[in-house]
Formats: C-alpha cells, sequence, structure tokens
C-alpha cells in the first residue's frame, strides 16, 4: 500500500445534490438496545457531516452482526437513532437495504439529508458480491464513499463491488487509516519495533513472518511468548502454550536473524497456579516456573526492558497484549508499556499505530488509546494490512 494521495478522496468529490452511497461501520456493540461502545459511530461522523455540509445526500451503507438471512433483531433500525443523537440532526431509516422501499426513501432525501438503509447483510448476495445485488445498490446513488476500513479486507458488495460501479472515494476515517499505516509500515521513520502479543502463535503466524523482514525489533508477548520460549527449551509449566509449533517458532527466529531483526521475549513473568483475577502470584525468572504455574504476564524486568527498546525506536506497531490483562495484576507490564509509548509520543520522539480488538481494550484500560498517534477500530482487516496483504476495499479506491 501506497501513500493515501494514491487514493481518491473528498477532495476528488463534488457531492453537491449528488446521492452519495457512503459505507461505513456501524457494527457496534449492543446490549439491551443501548450502544455501549460508539467508537465506530464516532469515527464517521466528519465523513458524515462534509458530505451533508456541502449539500450531499448521504446514504448509509452497513452491515451489523452476522445474520443468516433477514433477522429483526440484527435490525439496523436502533443504530440510525444513535447515530441521529451524536451527528445532531435526524437520521431517516429504510427497512430495506434495495426494492421499491429503499428507492422511495432515497427519493425522500433533499440536499444534506442522512438516510440509514437496512442491514446489508439481510441480503445473502452481499457477501457473495453479486453482480446483480451491486447493481441494485449503485442505482441508489451516483457517487460512492467508502469509510468503512475494518471491513475492506473483505471484498463484499457493499464494501468493494460498489467502487467498480461509481466515481469511488475513500472517507475521512478511511483516508486516515490508510496515511497512519502507509507511516507506520511502508515508509517509517526507523527503528520500527513491532509489539506483537495475544494467545496463540497459530493465529500470527503470517504476521511474524511479514514483520521480521520488515521491523528492526520485535517484542513478542502474551501467550505467544510462551511458545518461543518452550522452543528454546524452557519448561513454561502450566502456561498456555501451542508445544506443536516449537519448529515453527524457531524458523521465525532463524528469520529474523537473518533479516537482522531483534526479537525482545520475556525474561521474567507473573507467575500463577489459578487463571483469575488477584490470584495469588509470584515474579519468576522464565528458567524457573514450576510445573503447576502459569505465566500470566510478564515480568518487571521484562516491561523494562521493552520500555528501553521503545525509548531507541521512532516507530512502534502494536497488536496484542502482554499478559491476561482483563484480569488484575495481570495488566501490569500491557498497562506500563502502553503508558511509556504514550509518553514517547506525546512528546514527539514516537509514532505509534495500535490495531485490533484486544488491542484496543488494553490502551483503553491503561488510559493512553487517544495519546498514541492512531488507534485502528479495525480488527481482522489491520491484522491482514501488518500481515503484508492488499486489501480489496482499499485496492478499489486506487487512482
Amino acid at each position: 500500500m501506497s501513500e493515501a494521495s494514491a487514493f481518491r478522496t473528498l477532495d476528488d468529490a463534488d457531492v453537491a445534490n449528488k446521492r452519495v452511497l457512503v459505507r461505513v461501520d456501524l457494527n457496534v456493540p449492543v446490549d439491551n438496545g443501548k450502544v455501549t461502545d460508539d467508537t465506530r459511530i464516532q469515527a464517521v461522523l466528519p465523513t458524515i457531516r462534509e458530505i451533508s455540509e456541502k449539500g450531499g445526500k448521504v446514504i448509509l451503507l452497513a452491515h451489523f452482526g452476522r445474520p443468516k438471512g433477514e433477522d429483526p433483531a440484527l435490525s439496523l433500525a436502533p443504530i440510525a437513532g444513535e447515530v441521529a443523537s451524536r451527528l445532531g440532526k435526524p437520521v431517516a431509516f429504510a427497512p430495506a437495504t434495495i426494492g421499491p422501499v429503499a428507492e422511495a426513501a432515497v427519493a425522500k432525501l433533499q440536499p444534506g439529508d442522512v438516510l440509514l438503509l437496512e442491514n446489508t447483510r439481510f441480503d445473502k448476495r452481499e457477501e457473495k458480491n453479486d453482480p446483480d445485488f451491486v447493481a441494485a445498490l449503485a442505482g441508489l446513488g451516483d457517487l460512492y464513499v467508502n469509510d468503512a476500513f475494518a471491513t475492506a479486507h473483505r471484498a463484499h458488495a457493499s464494501t468493494e463491488g460498489l467502487a467498480h460501479k461509481l466515481p469511488a472515494y475513500a472517507g475521512r476515517c478511511m483516508q486516515e487509516e490508510i496515511e497512519a499505516l502507509a507511516k507506520a509500515l511502508e515508509k517509517p521513520e526507523r527503528p520500527v519495533l513491532a509489539v506483537v502479543g495475544g494467545a496463540k502463535v497459530s493465529s500470527k503466524l503470517e504476521l511474524l513472518g511479514n514483520l521480521v523482514a520488515k521491523v528492526d525489533i520485535l517484542v513478542i508477548g502474551g501467550g505467544m511468548a510462551n511458545t518461543f520460549l518452550a522452543a528454546q527449551g524452557k519448561d513454561v509449566g502450566k502456561s498456555l502454550c501451542e508445544h506443536d509449533l516449537a519448529g515453527t517458532a524457531r524458523e521465525i527466529l532463524e528469520k529474523a536473524k537473518a533479516a537482522g531483526c531483534e526479537v525482545v521475549l520475556p525474561v521474567d513473568a507473573l507467575a500463577a497456579t489459578e487463571f483469575k483475577a488477584n490470584a495469588p502470584h509470584r515474579v519468576a525468572s522464565v528458567d524457573d516456573i514450576k510445573a503447576d504455574e502459569m505465566m500470566l504476564d510478564a515480568g518487571p524486568a521484562s516491561a523494562a526492558n521493552v520500555v528501553a527498546k521503545l525509548k531507541t525506536a521512532r516507530t512502534v506497531v502494536w497488536n496484542g497484549p502482554f499478559g491476561a490483562f482483563e484480569l488484575p495484576p495481570f495488566d501490569t507490564a500491557t498497562v506500563a508499556v502502553a503508558k511509556a509509548a504514550a509518553e514517547l509520543t506525546d512528546a514527539g520522539k514516537l509514532l505509534s499505530v495500535a490495531g485490533g480488538g484486544d488491542t484496543v481494550a488494553a490502551l483503553n484500560h491503561a488510559g493512553v488509546a487517544d495519546h498514541f498517534t492512531y488507534v485502528s477500530t479495525a480488527g481482522g482487516a489491520f491484522l491482514e494490512w501488518l500481515e503484508g496483504k492488499a486489501l480489496p476495499g482499499v485496492e478499489a479506491l486506487r487512482r
């Protein structure tokens, strides 16, 4: 992926009096009809406002959940009100995505109006990128704007197909994401440090393989680190560990060595015999884990080591926590490193980009998400981008 200038953005679009189909990510967590985290809604407001203020007719396309056909429990109807309250203006809702009901709702729009269509995934043709469904959607608009980076790794009708049918542009949230990611890994200021944590090596094999060739320092944390430690012959007790991947872990270490990438693993851990909050624990060297113990967080020496490495870096890319951060005190290393990265970012010494569901939750838990240069709300799309894959929804917006 190259710089954002390689993509068509709202700067290139004349939206006045046009019907603008805007793909947004409104797949937000809802509990008892109330949105519990509106991060994704907030992210798309600038694009909606800009098109509306320039006299465009805004027609929002989004999916919600994983419906198998039409499912009233997964209707976007309640979300229209949530978007309206944050936008500060009415958002109409059409209980259809295509067809006469949708067409009538679009026909009523005046310049500046906003309309949300029903869940795109109620039609099984959406995920198949079916040409007839794409054509029916395209018939509702004059222009297409994609502001949903989180779904850009999917070649669906509303995320990729439409870009080939109508003049297509990146929305402001998509543009910001592309620019941030390009700065972090395409043309980064070096040294580049990557933090990769989380439970399993198996889910991040391609990621690790891509990163060792691109970054200067690779910090491995979380359950993944245990697999690497075990591959080096250390006894990890009852810790989460994929022993069958020892050979793969050694291959990744060899590949890193050949690429001149320094791999940083924990040297100590918070070890406990129970997986629960405030379980009795001790700080133990990774060479001294007892048979009935689990490493539930990186220890203080490990965290200090990572912070020292951070101070030598100019760019950090972060995906995954260092431990079971949902359970105190096993959030200690994640919080310590996150705060250090935030302070270095605030001081102008570090460009920091983070993404993935657990990572965002961990940075919010540490209270530092607002201090990172960029935090991506995307999960799968962010990971695939880190793995070096082309994202269909982004590629379709190239000039």
